[in-house]
């Protein structure tokens, strides 16, 4: 419950979101008690701990780099391949939101770069392709999303090559004739985008 009470709190307004995280002691006490979480046996404290994280890492710039230079990382990579799927899912959103920076109008997100590359070679991206091959639409889009960033964002055009060599291509063209309509065109705007006619004949 004070989980879940703190992660309203990151969610809300970017002023609360300061106030809960910025500060030496009080921060490092609290993102060491989310680690702490994220680590233990109890899968609601997993789901709960992941849940606040994803929130204050949806926050500014400091609080994504706060997160990613903790040792919350590592778990939430660990826990991207081998939790349950409801703890995948708050996971993603984490993991997710520490590589991008809203941007205004709309429009596509900005890349954290560092974080990005970061995370990907740290072995990420395929338990988010993992997503794209799931059941549950929110999951899927998780997916999708991460992969366009991989696409749009890998230094020289890596992206293509990573997405291919985790079936990343077979993950997507499933929803080809898919009847959500969000899936389907971000899913097939990427394969034609990335894997058009051109792909690989520069090598």
């Amino acid at each position: 419950m004070v989980l879940r009470s703190l992660g309203n709190l990151g969610a809300g307004a970017s002023h609360a979101t300061c106030i809960l995280v910025v500060g030496h002691e009080m921060t490092d006490n609290f993102i060491a008690a989310l680690v702490k979480c994220l680590g233990s046996e109890h899968r609601v404290l997993k789901k709960e701990a992941a849940w606040v994280l994803s929130n204050i890492a949806a926050g500014s710039i400091e609080h994504k780099k706060l997160i990613y230079s903790s040792e919350a990382v590592p778990l939430l990579l660990r826990l991207l391949s081998t939790a349950p799927f409801d703890i995948r899912k708050e996971v993603a959103y984490a993991l997710g939101n520490l590589c991008v920076v809203s941007s205004e109008g709309g429009g596509k997100p900005a890349l954290i770069l560092e974080h990005l590359v970061s995370l990907v070679g740290r072995g990420c991206l395929l338990g988010f392709i993992d997503l794209v091959r799931s059941a549950d639409t929110e999951a899927a889009k998780l997916g999708l999303q991460f992969m366009e960033l991989v696409l749009r964002g890998m230094p020289n055009g890596e992206g293509p090559k990573l997405v291919e060599r985790e079936d990343g291509i077979d993950a997507m063209e499933r929803f080809q004739f898919h009847e959500n309509e969000d899936l389907r065109n971000m899913a097939n705007g990427l394969v034609d985008t990335y894997f058009g006619e051109e792909y690989g004949l520069d090598e």
